[in-house]
C-alpha cells in the first residue's frame, strides 16, 4: 500500500458521458478518508491536483475543468433494495474545496458500470448477456437511479454504437432513469418549483431584473432567457469563457438565484457552493455550428441550451442539468417551456455546444397545485480509460 513516503491507493479512472473521474471502492481508501471531514477532502484534491493556482492540475489526476475535475466513491449499499451507495465529489480546481452539494450525471453511467467491475453487484443479479439493472443510492441527494447496463458474457460491454456529442467515439448505451429526481439535499426544499411559480423577477443589485425559472430536478437550475443576458443560446465556449467581465456578471447571478432558491442565506456562501445552483440561458431552435464544427439544424432541436458549471460555460451539457431541463419543459410556463414552443412535453431535444441531447421527463400536479417530478431518462456511455493505484504523498490529508 505505501513505501517510505508515498501511499498507494487502488483506483480506476472513467468516462462517464462527456465527465471523466477517478474513482474508488469506499473500503479501499485510507481509514482517515472513509468518513466525511477534511481528511477525505485533502486526500481527493491530492489526488486531482488541487488546489492548483495556476490551474492547471499538473500534479494530479484532473484536466483543470469541471468535466475532469472529479472523484467517486462507491460502496455496497445497506439500503433495502439498492446494490450500491454512490458519493460524488466535485473538486474545485484553484480552490481549496470540494463540493459535495449535488450528483454528477454524467458519471452516474460511470459508477454504475465500475459497481460491475469492482464487483460490488451481487453476481446472481448479474446475466450472462442482455441487460443488468444496477439500482443506485445517490448519496448527494438522497435519490435512487436505475441504471441500465449491457452486459456480455456476464462482463460490462463497453463497445457500441450508440454516439454521444461531445464525446468522439461510439460506445454501448447506458439507459439512466433517474426516479423522483427533486433533490433533497441540504438546503434544498424537495420541491420542484420551490418558489411555487413557474416564472419569478430575480433582481440582481448592481446588474439588473431577470425573469428567472427556477428548477429543482436532478440539480437545482435556474433558467434564465438568453436574449436578457445579451447572448442568443448558441454561443461556444470562447464566446463566454474568454469574457471575464461575463463570467462575473452570471457568478453574481448566480449566487443571487442560490439565495432566492434557500439553498445559501447569504449570497457571500455561494463561493463555497459552486457546484449547486447551476445557471442555464435558454432561446428557441436556431441553425448553429457545434464546437466539432458540425451543422446542427433549427428542426433537430427544441430548445437551445446553454449551462454554466463551476463558473464556466459546459463544453456540453451536464446530466443533472438536463435532467432540469426535461423537466422544466414539461412544466408550462417556465421559460424553458416557452423556448422550446409553450407546449409541455415529455421528452426534450436540446441543443448544446457539442451537438443536441434527448431527455424524457414525466411529472405529475398535485392537488395543492404543486409540480412532481416522477421520473427522468437519458442515455449515456461509460468505459474504463485507466485502472491500478494512484499515488499520493504520505502525510498530505
Amino acid at each position: 500500500m505505501s513505501n517510505n513516503n508515498t501511499l498507494r491507493i487502488p483506483a480506476t479512472y472513467m468516462r462517464g458521458g462527456t465527465s471523466k473521474g477517478v474513482f474508488f471502492r469506499l473500503e479501499d481508501l485510507p481509514p482517515a478518508c472513509q468518513q466525511p471531514g477534511r481528511a477525505r477532502d485533502r486526500f481527493l484534491q491530492r489526488v486531482i491536483g488541487s488546489p492548483d493556482p495556476y490551474g492547471k492540475q499538473v500534479d494530479g489526476m484532473g484536466g483543470a475543468t469541471s468535466s475532469t475535475s472529479k472523484c467517486v466513491i462507491v460502496s455496497r449499499s445497506t439500503r433495502a433494495d439498492h446494490d450500491v451507495d454512490y458519493l460524488y465529489g466535485q473538486v474545485a480546481v484553484e480552490d481549496d474545496f470540494v463540493d459535495w452539494s449535488g450528483n454528477c450525471g454524467n458519471l452516474t453511467a460511470a459508477a454504475a458500470a465500475f459497481a460491475l467491475h469492482a464487483g460490488l453487484v451481487p453476481p446472481e443479479r448479474i446475466p450472462q448477456d442482455g441487460a443488468c439493472t444496477v439500482r443506485i443510492w445517490q448519496a448527494n441527494i438522497g435519490k435512487t437511479i436505475l441504471a441500465h447496463v449491457p452486459v456480455a458474457d456476464g462482463q460490462v460491454q463497453e463497445a457500441g454504437g450508440f454516439t454521444l456529442d461531445g464525446v468522439a467515439s461510439p460506445a454501448a448505451e447506458i439507459v439512466l432513469e433517474f426516479l423522483d429526481p427533486a433533490p433533497e439535499e441540504e438546503g434544498a426544499s424537495g420541491a420542484v418549483l420551490p418558489t411555487g411559480n413557474a416564472q419569478d423577477v430575480l433582481d440582481v443589485p448592481g446588474i439588473g431584473r431577470f425573469v428567472a425559472s427556477f428548477v429543482n430536478a436532478g440539480i437545482p437550475t435556474v433558467f434564465l432567457n438568453a436574449h436578457e443576458l445579451g447572448y442568443t443560446g448558441a454561443e461556444l465556449q470562447p464566446a463566454i469563457n474568454g469574457d471575464a467581465a461575463a463570467l462575473a456578471r452570471l457568478e453574481t447571478i448566480r449566487a443571487h438565484a442560490a439565495v432566492r432558491m434557500g439553498l445559501i442565506a447569504d449570497v457571500t456562501e455561494a463561493a463555497r457552493r459552486q457546484h449547486t445552483p447551476k445557471i442555464a440561458f435558454v432561446a428557441p431552435p436556431a441553425d448553429y455550428t457545434a464546437s466539432s464544427g458540425r451543422q446542427v439544424a433549427q428542426e433537430d432541436v427544441d430548445v437551445l441550451v446553454r449551462a454554466l458549471s463551476m463558473g464556466r460555460l459546459h463544453h456540453a451539457m451536464m446530466g443533472t442539468a438536463a435532467v432540469a431541463i426535461a423537466t422544466a419543459a414539461a412544466i408550462p410556463g417556465t421559460l424553458v417551456c416557452q423556448a422550446a414552443g409553450g407546449a409541455a412535453r415529455t421528452h426534450v431535444r436540446l441543443g448544446h455546444p457539442s451537438g443536441t441531447l434527448r431527455v424524457g421527463a414525466e411529472v405529475q400536479q398535485g392537488a395543492d397545485g404543486q409540480w412532481q417530478a416522477r421520473k427522468a431518462v437519458m442515455s449515456r456511455s461509460a468505459r474504463i480509460l485507466m485502472e491500478g493505484w494512484v499515488r499520493v504523498p504520505a502525510g498530505s490529508f
